[in-house]
């Protein structure tokens, strides 16, 4: 499932998008503070971003020439949503990086069409690595699937950015507090111990159509390792 990004700092619009935007099977991923859309953006690594101009403390348009600056990300498409409707807004938007520009008030259908067609236009949008395999684990970083041999596996966003930050490094143990920043984002309160039950969950998942790769190293954190011999969780299934 391709993953959107919605830059809005308006609830009523970010609402309107996620709800259509869902509707036509995308995930959707919002942001309401243009301070933190960049570090997100680099978390979730979207396939297509909507980003509001007029966002507080940060222009969409500075946002849009950090994008472009940063090789890991500067290959995703870019759609610029504002209520500035001059020809020279226009050209500062397009100037700036953005691939397309809608302006308020704008009609869903055809917004809806334009993300798919931005979509379409970014050839797979680079990232370094298109698929991770680890034995017989295949991550698919483009159509967001995941497979364990010929059976793929029905996996919640928190638990496939779980797994692919496993899979990026076998054998690196990474600690409760790594995976939370790293997965959940700096600015979240999540509380450590929710690690353990995604972890669960996801080896409930793999461990389905395989042996156990997931390694538990306690008071420290998880690896994936072929190797592993998995240790009992000391917290209820959830």
């Amino acid at each position: 499932m391709s993953l959107v990004m919605v830059i809005e700092d308006e609830e009523a619009i970010s609402m309107l998008l996620s709800y259509n935007l869902e509707k036509e099977g995308f995930e959707v991923a919002v942001v309401a503070n243009g301070m933190n859309a960049v570090s997100e953006i680099e978390r979730l690594m979207p396939s297509v971003i909507i980003l509001d101009w007029m966002l507080p403390e940060i222009s969409g348009v500075e946002i849009c020439k950090l994008i472009r600056s940063k090789p890991d990300i500067k290959n995703i498409p870019v759609i610029m949503l504002t209520a500035k409707s001059q020809e020279e807004d226009k050209i500062k938007g397009l100037g700036a990086g953005a691939d397309d520009y809608v302006t308020k008030p704008f009609s869903v259908p055809e917004l809806m069409a334009r993300v798919k067609t931005n979509m379409r236009r970014a050839p797979l949008f680079e990232e370094k690595e298109k698929i991770i395999t680890f034995e017989d684990i295949s991550m698919d970083l483009v159509e967001r699937k995941v497979k364990r041999g010929e059976n793929y596996l029905h996996l919640s966003p928190t638990e496939f950015r779980l797994l692919k930050m496993l899979l990026k490094e076998p054998g690196k143990v990474f600690s409760r507090e790594v995976l939370l920043k790293s997965v959940w984002g700096e600015n979240i309160f999540v509380e450590s111990r929710t690690v353990d039950v995604h972890i669960r969950r996801l080896r409930k998942s793999l461990n389905q159509y395989g042996p156990d790769y997931i390694r538990t190293v306690r008071a420290n954190g998880y690896a994936i390792d072929k190797n592993a011999l998995a240790e009992e969780d000391d917290i209820d299934e959830a």
